[in-house]
């Protein structure tokens, strides 16, 4: 099957290319759709294989934004970006100003934050070319680092599974102790509850170990580690086949995108037995605490955070849908959203400025 035809198929409404010779700067930009809001998605910076490595990726990463978005009540849509290369070696502010113009010749249906390989810092450069940008320096009206947003969300994503707000004794595996891990592991320490950490950075979890006392698994055995919580919060696909048969766990509620490595992934959880919080619920927390940011009154933290809070709602609503309608949690995710952005009409290829 084609692009285009792949694109028609699952509804995605463009995907632009962008290239600089000068500054090296390989882009790829999906807009997936813009029937709520103007498509909002990261920009993950990756030395991909190749090209249709970074293809794939930001296909699935911008249609799982259109669903988090509605999901989550937002008046946005969905999309997302990738720059390809090593960020460590080749980003520059020549090529994140040389990427802002690549974004700001969309005409605003594109909404750009950091991901994985990008930073605040970074958000703030792209500033300087455009203002369809977000998650930049409070100082500038932004706000900030959207991780700490997302750890909040799977703290409530965490408390509407086990059903209480009490989470002293409960015990969670968490994998991937990068920025949205670790300030989980935080926020879990605080409640009482004991944690597990892995990644595969041993410096990252040594840090949680001297720091909050947790206890370290490799990152191979994390999965099979027996808990109460599985919390995947590192990069997708670690629910496959192999890995299901093989968990121990009662529920998994993580922060990592695409976590299903195939749609068949959620009938084998579920007949596993195991609770499946999808993930596009779960780590919502950020696309709500950027929505404040865009809502005309100016960013306030507490307001955000009191939003973010909403995600427990969100979940305990998708349980709800799964078991009135015997579905898996993931088609019941899906199922909210999508009567979400039926509900808003039709209409594709709006005009944002």
């Amino acid at each position: 099957m084609g692009l285009l035809a792949a694109m028609t198929a699952d509804g995605f409404e463009q995907v632009a290319f962008g290239c600089d010779a000068q500054t090296g700067l390989r882009s790829i930009i999906a807009i997936h759709s813009t029937q709520l809001g103007p498509a909002l998605g990261g920009t993950r910076f990756r030395a991909y294989p190749d090209e249709q490595a970074a293809l794939t990726d930001v296909l699935r990463l911008a249609r799982g934004m259109t669903y988090k978005a509605a999901a989550a009540g937002l008046p946005l849509g969905g999309g997302k970006a990738v720059i390809i290369g090593d960020p460590a070696t080749i980003k520059t502010e020549a090529l994140l100003k040389a990427y802002g113009r690549f974004v700001d010749s969309l005409g605003g249906r594109y909404l750009t934050a950091e991901d994985v390989g990008t930073t605040q810092h970074d958000m703030d450069v792209i500033r300087e070319v455009t203002d369809a940008v977000t998650g930049t320096d409070p100082a500038r009206g932004g706000s900030g680092d959207p991780s700490e947003a997302t750890a909040e969300g799977v703290r409530w994503a965490i408390r509407a599974v086990v059903g209480s707000d009490d989470l002293a004794g409960l015990r969670v595996v968490i994998s991937g102790a990068g920025k949205v891990g670790s300030g989980l592991a935080r926020r879990l320490v605080a409640d009482g509850a004991v944690v597990v950490a892995s990644d595969t950075d041993r410096s990252k979890v040594d840090r949680l170990r001297d720091e909050l006392g947790v206890t370290i698994v490799d990152p191979a055995e994390a999965h099979r580690t027996p808990t109460d919580v599985f919390s995947p919060c590192a990069l997708g696909a670690v629910l496959n086949p192999k890995t299901i048969p093989e968990l121990a766990c009662t529920a998994v509620v993580g922060a990592a995108n695409n976590q299903l490595a195939e749609p068949a992934d959620a009938d084998r959880l579920e007949a596993t037995g195991i609770t499946y919080a999808p993930d596009f619920v779960v780590n919502a927390g950020g696309i709500i605490n950027i929505t404040d940011e865009l809502s005309g009154a100016g960013y306030d933290r507490e307001r955000a955070l009191a939003r973010v809070a909403r995600v427990a709602d969100t979940v305990r609503e998708v349980l709800e849908i799964a078991a009135s309608e015997a579905i898996t949690t993931t088609a019941a995710a899906e199922r909210l959203a999508e009567r979400r952005i039926a509900a808003a009409g039709q209409g594709t290829l709006r005009r944002f400025r």
